[in-house]
């Protein structure tokens, strides 16, 4: 993540990832609007192009061919990710509700998140079929599809119920894809039966009569049996009904139809509707809330129906970005003009497509590969993105009132330090007051008393650990950072084998209005107390002032048992002892590369989500399975820490490389030399190695100089009981608990069979 340049006076929050606002982020990528801050939630990193997913179901075209990188486009735009759910919207507050966060506060608001199946409009629908909208969602739905088609033994029949445009082309797509699949497994492709169901009296009914009988031809020779007038009433275990009492047996049925609103935009007050879509303005502002706008299809045009169609999407993105911008500075809204008639390309599941554009129809393989050459020249505006030269910022300045005038002024000024450097008391209060630490009954005087340090008692017995980590922000996630953080400093207490007891915080947060500085304040130890909480540890007190960077760290005190018989030290290995490491490395590497642009969104997805999982669950396993001596994996990386433990032990170590638990992506981007800036002096630990020359080529050995950020535990644990305790780990929340090596005599002279520290 990068500072910003200026204090951030404006957010702007997207809700959704459709076509129509990863247009907005490219769009702001390239030209910026200084002191606005973009944040963009959805619950899914890779964002599908509809244009492009039949081609994907058919097989033509890779995963992430058809994928937009919602998080790299977001950091390529200077862009907040929230990856979560949105539950709903309080315009009143203007904070937009998470499911599993604190509220975030917009100035304006944008949603694009397609439309939802009504299920609940056909009995039985909700429980026994497969619908293709929210698309985003639909390719776990079709792998498992494709997976259950494969194992099932003999004929397997599959409805497709709706058959407009994308009905018609997805049954297509997926009887060429099904059909090549059981020939490759030495099946008869005839296996597959194909059913289509229309409600209208014909296919394609927005489409003109040309192409509605070239696609009659090609269902008909392919053996898809089409039934026109047949609104599907029900659905059961394995069968539809129809209207008209026709009932069909099928194994597998895709619904393409009925699809409605989400079902929170029905509380926000937003006026929708009959289908629950947003009802706005040509603006795409909101009829009801001028600072709520929709594009796509979760938005209803007042006056002017627009077909369900991405074309519509990907055009409102111009227009949508436009008006956000002049919405913040006060300009003129510009008006979104659809155009009347608009370029269908629909493919037949092979390499075959037909064009369509009002009384116009041509067909042939030649229009496939134009349509391929469209697809993948607007995919590389999003996938390109470090070939892109950015404008400078424009010149569009935000209008503030005098308030606001006097803190920006203030926070763009030369800054004071020292304590005149704090954040102020009135926005420091109340952004804590909404933060609820865990109460403990051995902290006597803690955060919310007005006192100049908090006062903490010993238990009887009990001995002091006390540990403290602090670093800058890696991701533009104030709320998740905060996590990360408390997990990171938590970690050396669980590595003794303590009980986590108190914690006071120390932060920088850039300067800013007084509202964003405190909602930054607020989300950042919002996250972390919620961390704290979970291991019952109180928040005490702390220091916050203003810096160029984001940054959190931790002062944490824990118990051990006085006698220190229960503290598990570094200095305790013992030859035979096997290592076991309890969460995946790499995290230096994939963040660096993250910054560069480098990294799938998804491989930082699977990073964050290991670093907020917490080491506390695993110091009862390893303690029950008798380990002898345990560290936590941070910036000094496995081989650092690993050498921290074997010399005050007076052991060697050895550790087979192939074993490492390495998390996704992490071997592509080191192999690629994308490096963390720590690497370097991690690397003079080399010459710790004792046979590294045989272990230099494999892929895994840059990895171990990589430093970690909330990393798993490296324990060293006696041989008969290593097997159990990881089959326990895993039990208990780490998958990729692995043993790694061993313990050797220092000095032992045998054949190694891995890499000897």
């Amino acid at each position: 993540m990068q500072a910003a340049a200026t204090p951030v006076l404006r957010d702007i929050v997207l809700i959704g990832g459709g076509h129509s606002h990863v247009g907005v982020l490219h769009m702001f990528a390239m030209r910026p609007l200084p002191g606005v801050r973009l944040t963009v939630i959805c619950t899914d990193t890779d964002t599908p192009y509809s244009g492009m997913l039949p081609g994907y179901i058919a097989g033509h075209y890779g995963f992430d061919e058809v994928h937009i990188d919602l998080r790299r486009l977001a950091e390529f735009a200077g862009a907040r990710y929230c990856r979560d759910e949105v539950v709903g919207i309080d315009r009143d507050a203007r904070t937009v509700l998470c499911r599993d966060r604190p509220p975030l506060p917009y100035d304006v608001l944008s949603i694009n998140i397609g439309s939802t199946p009504r299920l609940d409009a056909v009995a039985g629908a909700a429980l026994y079929v497969v619908p293709v909208k929210p698309i985003r969602r639909f390719n776990e739905r079709w792998l498992a599809l494709l997976e259950r088609v494969r194992r099932h033994a003999g004929t397997t029949t599959l409805a497709v119920v709706g058959a407009g445009a994308g009905g018609v082309e997805l049954m297509l797509a997926m009887q060429y894809r099904l059909r090549r699949e059981l020939a490759a497994l030495g099946r008869n492709p005839d296996e597959l039966r194909c059913h289509l169901f229309s409600a209208e009296p014909q296919i394609l009914p927005t489409h003109n009569a040309m192409v509605r009988h070239a696609f009659e031809t090609v269902l008909a020779e392919r053996g898809v049996v089409v039934h026109r007038g047949a609104e599907v009433a029900q659905v059961s275990v394995g069968r539809l009904q129809t209207q008209g009492g026709e009932s069909l047996a099928a194994d597998e049925i895709v619904w393409v139809t009925q699809a409605g609103g989400a079902a929170w935009l029905r509380d926000t007050g937003l006026a929708l509707d009959e289908a629950g879509f947003i009802r706005v303005r040509d603006t795409l502002q909101s009829e009801t809330d001028p600072l709520v706008f929709a594009a796509g299809d979760c938005a209803a045009m007042v006056g002017q129906p627009l077909e369900k169609a991405g074309v519509f999407a990907v055009r409102m993105a111009k227009p949508l970005a436009e008006n956000l911008r002049r919405t913040l500075t006060r300009q003129p809204l510009v008006r979104y003009r659809p155009q009347r008639r608009w370029l269908a390309l629909i493919s037949t599941g092979d390499r075959h497509a037909v064009a369509s554009r009002g009384v116009f129809y041509v067909r042939g393989d030649w229009v496939w590969t134009w349509k391929d050459r469209i697809d993948r020249r607007f995919m590389r505006k999003f996938t390109e993105l470090m070939q892109m030269t950015k404008a400078p910022p424009a010149g569009e300045t935000i209008p503030l009132d005098e308030a606001e005038q006097t803190q920006a002024i203030s926070a763009i000024a030369m800054r004071c330090g020292g304590c005149g450097a704090k954040v102020g008391a009135t926005v420091l209060s109340r952004a804590l007051a909404r933060v609820q630490p865990v109460a403990r009954d051995d902290v006597l005087i803690g955060l919310a008393a007005p006192d100049d340090a908090a006062v903490l008692r010993i238990p009887p017995g009990k001995a002091l650990v006390h540990t403290v980590d602090f670093f800058r922000a890696f991701i533009d996630d104030p709320w998740l950072f905060g996590r990360i953080a408390a997990n990171h400093a938590l970690g050396d207490i669980f590595a003794m084998g303590g009980e986590a007891q108190s914690a006071t915080a120390i932060a920088t947060v850039p300067p800013g209005l007084e509202s964003k500085v405190e909602d930054t304040v607020f989300q950042l130890m919002a996250g972390a107390v919620s961390v704290l909480n979970e291991a019952g540890c109180a928040l005490v007190g702390g220091h916050t002032g203003e810096g160029r960077e984001l940054a959190l760290g931790f002062a944490i005190n824990g118990l051990v048992d006085e006698g220190l018989a229960s503290v598990m030290r570094k200095g305790g290995m013992r030859p035979g002892d096997v290592l076991i490491l309890t969460k995946p490395i790499g995290t230096g590497t994939l963040f660096a590369a993250h910054a560069q642009l480098k990294a799938r969104g998804r491989w930082i997805d699977a990073a964050l989500a290991s670093m907020q999982v917490s080491n506390r669950a695993a110091v009862p396993c390893l303690v029950a399975h008798g380990a002898t001596a345990c560290t936590d994996l941070t910036g000094f990386g496995l081989l650092g820490h690993l050498v921290e433990m074997t010399r005050p032990s007076g052991v060697d170590a050895e550790l087979e490389l192939a074993r490492l638990p390495v998390l996704e992506g992490a071997a592509e981007t080191v192999a690629a030399g994308v490096l963390s800036s720590l690497q370097p002096a991690n690397l003079r630990l080399r010459r710790a190695l004792k046979n590294q020359a045989a272990a230099l080529q494999h892929p895994n050995y840059p990895l171990l100089f990589d430093p970690q950020t909330a990393g798993g535990l490296l324990a060293s644990v006696p041989a008969a009981a290593a097997e159990a305790c990881v089959a326990e780990l895993r039990g208990l929340g780490y998958p990729m608990a692995a043993r790694i090596g061993r313990v050797l005599k220092q000095g032992e002279e045998m054949e190694p069979v891995g890499l000897v520290v």
